[in-house]
């Protein structure tokens, strides 16, 4: 049964910040030398980044993991209520209708978490069926759309609320590692929600809205890559591996898969109009646009987000998809996402 997203929405922090303003703020700024400025300058610039919005940081240097997840669950409830809102109006979905939340999250921990705090602000009702996908990475809001999928599938009358919140600028790191000074000039904040139903309609029963429908999702990890990226809570907040062979890694291997899989849907590659692709970095879609044979304007979209917004993480294929939803164009659509793994999530959508 496909999945049909009636509603979407995005919050971002009021703060916003120019790539300039964020690179004075690196940590690395504070003691380099004026060779080391000029290094941390030149990947800022190529980050593919203009802007982000970020929540206001500890005021200690190198806070702790504890002082970051102090600042987590507030800041989390704040954007999680503000995208969640827009969905919710978005489909025109009164939020007693919601059965199942599903929440998604890399960036923080907290027990109870955001999730119920979401339930009595909305407010949802108290028996809502709640699920978390906790820190899966930058691909966790497919493992949302994929347990979405499931639960109108079980159930044809769900309604199904999904929110992932990223706060990725709680973990800047200091320090010369090569991994954190790349993730620091990419990585931003921001929540996007979704209200999703089957083909049954859910809520209020009504399935003629226009939007998106999941059709379909894959998964795969690619071999000998376990390594390659991570994301690993220290003392001093959660520390990311990206290791630079990544573009590569998917560049050698994502297309014989992909050709593989949509085979499966009856398609052939040439024939996705529209790709949606989470931007990792410039480097990513670079592999992904050369490898696929695409043109530039087929992956805009992605490009678009990452230069207003930064990775947002788990967050960022929502901004994707709610852009996506606004541009007309025919053909199917296919939406990808890397994580830790490596691994890749894929999501066929149709618009109708």
């Amino acid at each position: 049964m496909p999945l049909s997203l009636i509603g979407l929405g995005t919050a971002v922090p009021q703060r916003r910040l120019s790539q300039r303003e964020t690179l004075e703020l690196a940590p690395q700024m504070r003691d380099a030398s004026p060779r080391q400025q000029l290094l941390l300058e030149r990947i800022y610039q190529r980050s593919g980044v203009a802007h982000r919005h970020c929540i206001p940081l500890p005021d200690a240097t190198n806070p702790s993991t504890a002082e970051r997840m102090r600042r987590y669950q507030p800041a989390a409830l704040e954007l999680a209520l503000g995208a969640s809102r827009l969905a919710l109006e978005d489909a025109g979905i009164e939020p007693s209708a919601i059965t199942h939340l599903i929440t998604v999250s890399c960036t923080g921990f907290g027990a109870p978490g955001f999730d119920l705090a979401l339930i009595a602000s909305l407010p949802l009702a108290m028996d809502v069926a709640r699920t978390h996908v906790g820190f899966m990475g930058c691909h966790g809001a497919f493992n949302g759309l994929r347990v979405a999928r499931a639960f109108v599938e079980a159930d044809p009358s769900a309604c199904v609320l999904l929110c992932a919140v990223e706060l990725c600028s709680l973990h800047l790191q200091e320090g010369w590692n090569p991994d954190h000074i790349v993730a620091n000039s990419l990585f931003a904040d921001g929540a996007g929600a979704v209200v999703a139903v089957g083909s049954a309609g859910g809520g209020d029963g009504s399935s003629s809205r226009k939007g998106l429908q999941l059709v379909s999702s894959a998964s795969t990890v690619l071999p000998g890559s376990e390594e390659l990226m991570g994301w690993v809570i220290g003392d001093h907040g959660f520390s990311m591996v990206l290791s630079p062979q990544v573009p590569s890694r998917i560049a050698a291997n994502l297309i014989p898969w992909l050709e593989c899989w949509l085979a499966t849907q009856g398609l052939a590659l040439p024939e996705v109009e529209t790709w949606a692709i989470h931007p990792g970095g410039p480097r990513i879609l670079r592999a992904v646009l050369k490898s696929a044979g695409l043109e530039p304007a087929q992956i805009d979209l992605s490009t678009e987000v990452l230069h207003q917004f930064g990775n947002m993480s788990s967050a960022t294929i929502l901004f994707i998809l709610e852009r996506l939803r606004a541009t007309p164009g025919p053909g199917p659509c296919l939406a990808l996402g890397f994580g830790p793994g490596l691994t890749v999530e894929a999501a066929l959508l149709m618009r109708r």
